[in-house]
Parts: C-alpha cells; sequence; structure tokens
C-alpha cells in the first residue's frame, strides 16, 4: 500500500523544534477518516514510521507526536512505538470511559506522554486531564478562555501547546500568556519592516545559491563570485579538503575546487556554505523546511521531465525568503534576477497557462498541510503517481540531515 506521511513542527519557547505532529493518509484515495479509519490512520502510520521509513528520518532525534483515537488505545498500539520518543495524542472525539482510561493510565505507566489534542474544556473531560501531560488549545478559542487554561492547567502541573499558531504576533501573545510549545507556520511567515535592506553578506549568499542551481554552471562565473568572498573561499576549500572526500593532495585554488566538486556536489555545499548564513537569526526550522521543499520539488520533477529539477529546486530554497528577510517576496526576488518562470511561481503569477513547476509547488504546500485531496488533484495533473510522492519525500528528509551535518 502507497501512503503519505507528512510532519508540522512542533517548537519550545526559545524556537528550537521540539518534536513533530505526524500526519497520514493511506493510497486509497480517501482524504478525511469516520470513526473506523481513524485506527486505520494510526496502524499505518505505525507501520511506515517504523518500517517504510524509519523513525530516525521523519523526526531527527525530535519526538513523534501520533494521533490515537479509542480503538487504537484499547489495542495497546502504541507497544510498537519508543515510549522515550512518543507522544500519544489522544483525538478531540475520545470519551472518558472506564476502558479508555485504563488504556491511558496504563501507557503513562510505561512512560508514554499523553496529549489531549483540540481541546475543549467541559466536566466529562477531568478524567483525561488527571491523566495528560500536556494539552493542546487552537488559536482560534477565546483569548480570555486561553489565558484561564494555561493558568489553571500550569498550576495542575500540566503543560500546555498552542496550535494553528499562524502569524508572529498570535506566536508572541501565546509566547506572553506562558505557552510551552507553539504548533503551526508562524516561523514561516514574515514580520515586514518597511524600508528594510537585504545586509551585502545574505545578498551574497542568495546570488550563491541562485548561480549554483543553473541548469548548466558556469563555473568561471561561479568561481569569480566565490573568490570576491572571502568566507566563501574558505570554507569551499575546507569542504572540498575534508576527510569525506578521502584526497591525498590539497587542492588549493576555488576553481579546481568547483571542478573536483562538480555540479551536485557544487549545490550541495553552496547550500551548506549560505543558508545558515541568511538564516542566522531565524528558527532553524527555516533552513530545514526550505531545504525539504528544495529536495522534495527537485525529486519530483525528475519524474515529470528534463529541464524541471534545477528550478524545482530553487522554487522550494527560495519559497520562504520573505520569512528568512522579513521583506516582501517581490522585493527580495528583484535583486537576484531568477528566471522569469521561477520567479513567476514564487510570486503567484504564472498565469492561466500554468507550468509544471507552478502545479509542483502547490503540490508540495499542500502535502505539508496535509491536503491528501489537493494533492490528488495536482499529482494527476502533472502525471506522478502516490508511491512516487511519497518516495521522494521520505529521500528529502534524510538528504537535508545529511546536508545539515556537514556544515
Amino acid at each position: 500500500m502507497d501512503v503519505f506521511v507528512a510532519r508540522q513542527a512542533i517548537f519550545d519557547r526559545n524556537r528550537k523544534v521540539w518534536g513533530y505532529e505526524l500526519l497520514f493518509r493511506s493510497g486509497s484515495g480517501q482524504a478525511h477518516f469516520d470513526g473506523t479509519d481513524e485506527s486505520l490512520a494510526t496502524r499505518q502510520v505505525i507501520s511506515s514510521s517504523l518500517l517504510a521509513i524509519g523513525l530516525d528520518n521523519l523526526l531527527g532525534g525530535k519526538k513523534a507526536f501520533i494521533n490515537f483515537g479509542r480503538e487504537m488505545l484499547l489495542q495497546e498500539s502504541a507497544a510498537f512505538l519508543p515510549k522515550e520518543k512518543t507522544v500519544i495524542e489522544i483525538l478531540e472525539n475520545v470519551q472518558a470511559d472506564s476502558e479508555v482510561m485504563e488504556a491511558i493510565r496504563g501507557l503513562r505507566a510505561l512512560g508514554y506522554r499523553i496529549a489531549l489534542d483540540d481541546f475543549v474544556y467541559g466536566s466529562h473531560m477531568e478524567p483525561l486531564l488527571d491523566a495528560a501531560n500536556l494539552v493542546k488549545v487552537e488559536m482560534a478559542t477565546p483569548r480570555a478562555q486561553q489565558e484561564a487554561m494555561v493558568r489553571d492547567y500550569h498550576a495542575r502541573g500540566l503543560q500546555m501547546l498552542a496550535e494553528k499558531v499562524e502569524t508572529p504576533e498570535e506566536f508572541r501573545w501565546a509566547h506572553q500568556v506562558g505557552y510551552d510549545y507553539f504548533q503551526g507556520y508562524f516561523f514561516a511567515r514574515p514580520t515586514v519592516i518597511q524600508g528594510k535592506q537585504i545586509p551585502a553578506v545574505k545578498l551574497n549568499c542568495l546570488r550563491l545559491l541562485r548561480e549554483a542551481h543553473q541548469t548548466d554552471i558556469d563555473f568561471d562565473r561561479l568561481a569569480k563570485l566565490i573568490s570576491q568572498d572571502v568566507a566563501f573561499s574558505y570554507k569551499l576549500l575546507r569542504y572540498a579538503n575534508s576527510a569525506r572526500f578521502g584526497r591525498s593532495s590539497k587542492i588549493q585554488s576555488v576553481r579546481r575546487a568547483l571542478v573536483v566538486l562538480g555540479e551536485d556536489g557544487i549545490r550541495k555545499w553552496a547550500s551548506i556554505a549560505a543558508m545558515p548564513i541568511v538564516a542566522q537569526d531565524k528558527p532553524s526550522e527555516l533552513i530545514t523546511h526550505s531545504l525539504v521543499r528544495a529536495r522534495f520539488m527537485e525529486l519530483l520533477g525528475q519524474f515529470i521531465g528534463a529541464g524541471v529539477t534545477e528550478g524545482a529546486f530553487l522554487i522550494g530554497l527560495f519559497s520562504l525568503l520573505d520569512a528568512l528577510l522579513d521583506l516582501p517576496l517581490k522585493e527580495v526576488l528583484a535583486e537576484l534576477s531568477l528566471e522569469p518562470a521561477v520567479a513567476a511561481v514564487l510570486l503567484d503569477e504564472a498565469g492561466p497557462d500554468k507550468n509544471p513547476l507552478d502545479t509542483l509547488y502547490k503540490l508540495v504546500g499542500r502535502y505539508e498541510a496535509g491536503d491528501w485531496d489537493g494533492v490528488n488533484h495536482l499529482a494527476n495533473h502533472v502525471g506522478i503517481c502516490e508511491a512516487q510522492i511519497s518516495k521522494a519525500y521520505c529521500e528529502a528528509l534524510p538528504w537535508v540531515d545529511d546536508v545539515l551535518r556537514s556544515e
């Protein structure tokens, strides 16, 4: 069976990734689940995470939040999951009857953490609150109610997670109120500052990334660009001479280092060298998210045809530049002189005759949000099957981890 498994980041108060909620859908063509299908969904998350994909590839050492309905709780399915990495997320429709409470207490006794999803208070929720470690509250909940819950549940020893935090302002408010954890795309939204300019060092990084991801790299032009920056020159020579390549003789010129690395090696090095500088004052997940998008799109592009992959990688890589630089994306892209087709996709100006890159970009966005109906529709439009999508995502995650570890 083909499966979709995506992840959504959960941050701590320092905007560091603490865990990921795993989103699942089987390859059956269904995007939503009734009470019975919730169990199938969780079983497939467990099977896919442990066997087909591997929790290490999905989580990168972070916690896994996995949804459990009544049936899965009673079947003791969590026993297959490592307790030190797993948070059992109790769905909001689970009733706190005696069987459910016995199962939850058993999980707590084994060392699993228990979270309550989409929490809305009612007296019938008291048994679940007594057994939980963490409560998830949507930002749509009236703020006065949220403030009261954070205060009262902290006093009971519970941790609080704000979910669907979509803007920097919502994150600031939830942080000030005292939430412990935060889930949503606030980290990928810019705080636009009028009159701000891109610092020269960051602009050089963006130009390096643009040159490194051309369809046909111009080695002379790229060597000139790198040679004008002492830091880049040092990083390139250190990387090319590192033990990972096992070279017996030292490489001493930028041009030679580029030739030895080859086009694929150059693109990987450029991401290692430039992205941390661009995102130095931002949550590290922005780098991860950008690189996952880039690699995911590049791999999907290979299934579409020649001439798509490099543009696809660059679109994914630059898709969060507004959040990284706190500037409107149009202003950032104007400094980079990208290919018109690439810039049009990023600015949502592809027009009525949308190109495959535009469809691919929207597909990746739907995948990240767990909108499986949207994924299917767009995949059919460009002739990509479910197995290819799942394979590409599962290959993108460890690739990104390897890139970031290489720094």
